[in-house]
């Protein structure tokens, strides 16, 4: 029987700005994707989620491609991908939690998704969460079941580094430090992330005001857009969390921006594939309210990938820098915002769906 069942919270990783050098770290590439945990138990096998919600539904590819590799009783911990044209794409992922079931087909199908292992936590009616990582490693790597995609790992920091740079081209996250003597620790944060960071300058374009706040009283986010080579202004992300003394004093700040006209994002002056604010999606039914601003004033803003082709978006919510006064808005372009090497994605995802 296996000696562990879902769900498990999986362990996690807090962040880190430099990797060190040591030799007490197991470093890994840290994969773009979604979490999941595989149980296989005989016939049965269930692909977890971080949250501890069952995938199955959305990836019916991969369950038949695990369950023709992997042991009968084995529990795994790694992460869902889809990769395509040599590069993982998140954006195609997201797309596969569908609630339709002729579009998970379709989907399947068109964007097939892998998984990949980095950790093992039970085999056969064995667990080894309470093994260090590197036990849990050597073990890992022991699984020789063709078709499974098992994580690279070195302990050389000079690699890590190296793999920082190179598998960025891939579209991987960053990189993953494990203490080698540490167990697996379900919901702790034992592990470190490094992850690639930047900047760019952006036009702040409008903002919404703070839901706990009545409207022109405090700001909750400003609206950021750069421009593309045709001089077209696409909403590019937000940047908030800020303290609530400065979204009062930002209410104020830039009330005298506040307009009703012409404005790039607004009537006339939209373009055909604009990305623009507030709009519809599968993920909100219904548009989101924002207040136009005059387009003067110019925010660095730090953020760590972007998204969603050409143009693109920032990911995440971009944390504030400073404000720019010395940029002129026009300046604020796409050209500033870094694009990694390509490098070859077979080389880490040999055994992937074609």
């Amino acid at each position: 029987m296996l000696p562990l069942s879902p769900p498990i919270k999986p362990m996690l990783a807090r962040p880190a700005k430099t990797i060190p050098d040591t030799a007490e770290l197991l470093f890994e590439p840290k994969w773009d994707g979604f979490r999941c945990l595989v149980f296989r138990d005989g016939g049965e096998l269930t692909l977890q989620s971080r949250a501890g919600k069952p995938l199955n539904r959305y990836f019916p590819e991969v369950l038949a491609q695990l369950g023709a590799v992997l042991p009968e009783q084995v529990v795994l911990d790694g992460e869902l991908v889809v990769a395509r044209d040599g590069h993982l794409d998140f954006d195609a992922l997201t797309e596969r939690i569908h609630p339709a079931a002729s579009r998970v087909t379709l989907l399947a199908e068109q964007t097939p998704a892998t998984f990949v292992a980095f950790d093992l936590l039970a085999l056969g009616d064995e667990s080894l969460m309470d093994e260090p990582t590197s036990v849990r490693r050597a073990r890992l790597e022991k699984l020789t079941a063709e078709g499974i995609n098992i994580t690279p790992a070195t302990q050389d920091p000079a690699t890590a580094r190296e793999w920082f740079t190179l598998f960025e081209g891939a579209g991987l996250d960053g990189v993953i430090g494990k203490p080698l003597d540490e167990p697996y620790s379900p919901g702790k944060r034992v592990m470190a992330k490094y992850k690639h960071a930047r900047t760019a300058d952006c036009v702040v374009a409008g903002l919404r005001w703070h839901a706990d706040s009545e409207p022109g009283e405090a700001v909750g986010s400003l609206l950021l857009g750069l421009y593309d080579d045709n001089g077209v202004l696409h909403h590019v992300g937000v940047v908030g969390s800020f303290p609530v003394a400065r979204r009062r004093e930002l209410a104020t700040e830039l009330a005298e921006l506040i307009t009703d006209g012409e404005h790039p994002w607004l009537g006339d002056a939209v373009v055909e594939g604009q990305r623009l604010p507030g709009g519809v999606t599968r993920w909100r039914s219904t548009e989101q309210p924002w207040v136009p601003l005059r387009p003067e004033r110019v925010v660095e803003v730090g953020y760590e990938h972007t998204e969603g082709g050409q143009p693109a978006r920032f990911r995440h919510t971009a944390q504030f820098a400073r404000w720019r006064p010395d940029r002129e808005p026009a300046s604020c372009g796409y050209a500033q915002l870094d694009e990694p090497a390509r490098y070859d994605l077979e080389s880490l995802l040999p055994s992937r769906p074609k």
